[in-house]
């Protein structure tokens, strides 16, 4: 079994020394730097940073709490916005769906054959039609109509499941429902949505019909932070596969629904192992 290793991700202002300061903290402890990533916005004046250590010595503290504890002068002497978790820490997520099920079945599998760097701790749609599949793999199905009525009470649920569950994240894996401004923003930097990437050439109904129509040549997708501006979140993840004038409307829904599963899994996954940071209206995505 491999040693134990800690995720240190921080973001601050940018000025001279932050890196020396979180490794002499480590060096300090006897702590060993397995990989260790950073970046300085010029535009925004904004650092990132993420480390990934072990245990390098006699000397290294012996728990998380005890290591956030010791980091806690470091960090207020350097002005971060920190975190500091175990790496088999994993975040837990909801996942909101519909009808649609490539990129729900595509991230139960991957949670299934170890894939994934999230616990998934139930399902939730507005629809029925998947129960079947989710309760295969054993986990919780919340079934949650919504209509203009009851929109807000319905979100309230998913809320309330969410911190029953200890979920941090909300995954919307072709959850065909707009989300509401209040709702949005009390989620903010938490709720990930997967779409086609034609928009806003071709919003609304059968995107691909009027793309194919259109003769277009590139079919993508992309995974975005929610927000009250709909489908114009901070990006975090995208995707294209070229097409020709052979693809039929069948095979570019077909393409589309491969590239949306993918691009969605591969945000999950660097949100999971805490490799995204919000940045403004953009995002820094460790690799």
């Amino acid at each position: 079994m491999s040693e134990p290793s800690w995720i240190l991700t921080l973001t601050c202002n940018d000025r001279v020394g932050i890196v020396a300061g979180v490794s002499a903290f480590l060096a300090a402890r006897s702590g060993f730097i397995l990989d260790s990533q950073q970046y300085a916005d010029i535009e925004t004046a904004r650092f990132f940073m993420r480390v990934v250590f072990t245990a390098g010595g006699p000397d290294f503290p012996g728990d998380t709490e005890e290591l956030r504890a010791q980091f806690a002068g470091t960090a207020a002497a350097l002005e971060l916005d920190w975190s500091l978790t175990a790496a088999d820490e994993r975040p837990r997520a909801l996942i909101a769906v519909s009808k649609g099920s490539h990129c729900l079945n595509d991230l139960l599998h991957r949670r299934q054959t170890g894939g994934l760097s999230v616990d998934i701790v139930g399902v939730v749609s507005n629809h029925d039609d998947l129960r079947g599949l989710v309760e295969w793999h054993g986990l919780p199905w919340h079934h949650l109509p919504v209509n203009a009525d009851n929109r807000d009470a319905q979100e309230r649920a998913i809320e309330a499941l969410m911190a029953d569950s200890g979920a941090e994240l909300l995954v919307l894996a072709r959850y065909m429902q707009v989300l509401t401004q209040d709702f949005s923003e009390r989620l903010s930097g938490r709720c990930i949505n997967i779409h086609h990437s034609f928009l806003p050439g071709f919003k609304g109904a059968k995107p691909y019909h009027r793309a194919h129509a259109r003769g277009v040549k590139l079919i993508g997708a992309t995974a975005h932070f929610v927000t009250g501006d709909l489908d114009e979140g901070p990006i975090v993840e995208q995707a294209v596969e070229r097409v020709d004038h052979r693809a039929s409307v069948d095979d570019m829904i077909r393409i589309g629904r491969d590239i949306e599963a993918q691009v969605l899994a591969r945000a999950v996954n660097a949100l999971g192992e805490r490799r995204v940071f919000l940045n403004d209206g953009k995002t820094v995505v460790f690799r």
